[in-house]
């Protein structure tokens, strides 16, 4: 018997709770066992920036845990996973993970996958940039995490809002090689390109 297609989801509080909202939904559509921590500043976005309440988020994931509960599985590389995303991810949560600062279960679960040299996908979420905020996110990049901000693309002419996170979604769901078709992919173009003289 294989085992459970497990992921750890956290949502932190930049704007964006959209993000992992969407993730929880297609990750469980696809069947996946989601492991899910919200964090405090987490559950006031949610209910500032979209019409869902942080109960009924909780309710898409098959496992809910507390912050603060620094001892639940997923604080342990024994509990197996296939990695981790955090979505959208703060500037404050980013820096405590580009520091091993395990001061709450989300960050020592992102250490935990680091640790164990599993993927660890970052939503981060925060613009323009100082050099303190480039630092940050390259000591996370040089520990392993992957850096994946929400940028929006129009390759695939989004319509929707919809379309748009499904397009950053999509491109979580290709750093953990899990098929979806959540946007269509690009495959080269017909349009040809004038030189300067015709």
């Amino acid at each position: 018997m294989s085992a459970p297609r497990r992921m750890v989801v956290g949502i932190s509080g930049a704007t964006g709770p959209q993000y992992g909202i969407r993730l929880l939904q297609v990750l469980g559509e696809l069947g996946v066992e989601t492991h899910l921590v919200l964090s405090k500043a987490a559950r006031r976005n949610i209910r500032l920036e979209s019409d869902w309440t942080p109960e009924r988020v909780e309710a898409l994931a098959s496992k809910v845990y507390d912050p603060e509960d620094v001892g639940a599985a997923i604080a342990s590389g024994s509990f197996l996973t296939e990695g981790m995303v955090v979505a959208p991810c703060s500037v404050k949560t980013a820096s405590a993970i580009s520091n091993s600062y395990n001061d709450n279960l989300l960050v020592r679960a992102a250490d935990v996958t680091l640790k164990e040299r599993r993927p660890l996908v970052l939503l981060f979420r925060e613009t323009p940039l100082h050099k303190g905020h480039l630092d940050i996110l390259r000591r996370c990049a040089d520990i392993g995490a992957v850096i994946l901000p929400p940028m929006v693309a129009f390759y695939h002419r989004p319509r929707t809002v919809e379309e748009i996170v499904d397009q950053t979604v999509g491109k979580v769901l290709d750093q953990l090689r899990i098929e979806h078709n959540l946007f269509r992919r690009w495959k080269g173009s017909d349009v040809k390109v004038l030189s300067a003289g015709g």
